[in-house]
């Protein structure tokens, strides 16, 4: 079995452009379909709310993968 662990975020000139930043669905959900597609299934993830230059948050998910070995 193999692990990846990935931070998935939005861009920074979001945050910077409107004041924070969520995380498109879409987008989210084509990142997952590309990895499942690579044999990658997620284990487990958790949001986190990440400061950027002291005034501005964007959201974040800490994505744990697995991979059966071949």
């Amino acid at each position: 079995m193999r692990y990846k662990v990935v931070i998935y975020q939005e861009d920074a000139l979001s945050t910077l452009l409107l004041g924070a930043a969520k995380v498109d669905p879409v987008k989210f959900s084509a990142f997952l379909n590309k990895n499942a597609e690579d044999g990658w299934r997620v284990v487990t993830m958790e949001k986190d709310l990440r400061r950027m230059l002291l005034f501005w948050t964007r959201e974040a998910y800490v994505v744990i993968m697995e991979k059966e070995e071949k």
